[in-house]
């Protein structure tokens, strides 16, 4: 099986957008040390103020599942939950 790439497309609710940008960088580097991750990247749009996306590159979807469980994962969706306007997730596989 490939590797599963996650797209996460996060738009905080008006007047959040710097509080959900703080929660969302703390999640980077712990993500970044977990088994499996190949790639976990964030972004900021930079023409839709307040929205953020999440690029991940994951070795197996075995993996994906143990990282939502981490604690750290947990935290930050506990936290940005309240700051969330949207989220909409993509699981993706490459097209060869």
């Amino acid at each position: 099986m490939s590797e599963i790439i996650i797209n996460a497309i996060l738009k905080a609710k008006p007047g959040k957008e710097e509080e959900l940008r703080s929660e969302l960088v703390k999640v980077i580097e712990p993500s970044r040390g977990e088994k499996g991750c190949i790639q976990y990247t964030l972004h900021q749009d930079t023409e839709k103020a307040g929205t953020f996306v999440f690029y991940e590159k994951w070795e197996s979807k075995k993996d994906i599942e143990a990282h939502i469980e981490t604690p750290h994962y947990q935290q930050y969706r506990q936290q940005t939950e309240p700051l969330i306007e949207s989220r909409v997730v993509h699981r993706l596989q490459e097209v060869r």
